[in-house]
């Protein structure tokens, strides 16, 4: 049974647009894999703690010598992994803010890189260790920034999911939102018409 993981990260919820793009393809998705499984993290809703020092500190600490609060630290973070690593396929909601993605959803990858689980350290460098999985991200932007020095979602997740092994990754784009009407019409059909190819 293929199982679909899907992240949403848009503080405007159903109605962001990385949102409604990601649950059109998730939709698609299941009517293709009628028995596929689908694990939904809303990011916004069900928000993690920024990483601080307690929280570093339980994920790096043996299990014999954890407090209570710290083992419930660890149980999330082995949670969140848990979820990707069943995953074969991974879908993203990420808007820019600022250039960059939500910081909630870098706290999710703050949780999920654990050395030694997700990736680890040989004599030729790090290595990943979620291999084989496809990942879709699904990112909306005010302005026009795709291949411009200014985006700064795409190459940093680009470099993250590498990290883990995950390579085979597409961004579907959707630009131009706060230019104007027209300019939000067409970079919504743009991202539609990924989508649609996606779905063919």
């Amino acid at each position: 049974m293929s199982t679909l993981l899907q992240l949403n990260s848009s503080l405007f919820g159903e109605n962001g647009v990385s949102t409604q793009l990601a649950d059109a393809f998730v939709r698609n998705w299941q009517t293709s894999h009628p028995q596929g499984r689908l694990i939904k993290r809303d990011l916004i809703t069900q928000p993690l703690l920024h990483m601080d020092g307690d929280t570093l500190g339980a994920l790096m600490s043996s299990p014999d010598q954890r407090s209570p609060a710290q083992q419930a630290l660890v149980d999330e973070a082995d949670t969140l992994i848990n979820e990707l690593q069943q995953a074969e396929v991974v879908v993203i909601g990420a808007p820019m803010y600022n250039f960059s993605v939500p910081s909630q959803l870098k706290s999710w990858f703050d949780r999920v890189a654990r050395a030694g689980v997700t990736f680890r350290y040989t004599e030729q460098g790090a290595q990943g260790l979620l291999s084989g999985k496809k990942v879709y991200v699904f990112t909306s932007r005010g302005g026009l920034h795709q291949g411009q020095a200014s985006d700064g979602v795409t190459p940093w997740l680009r470099t993250i999911l590498g990290f883990l092994g995950m390579d085979e990754v597409e961004f579907i784009y959707a630009e131009g939102l706060n230019l104007g009407e027209q300019a939000r019409a067409e970079g919504l059909a743009q991202a539609r018409k990924q989508l649609s190819q996606l779905a063919a």
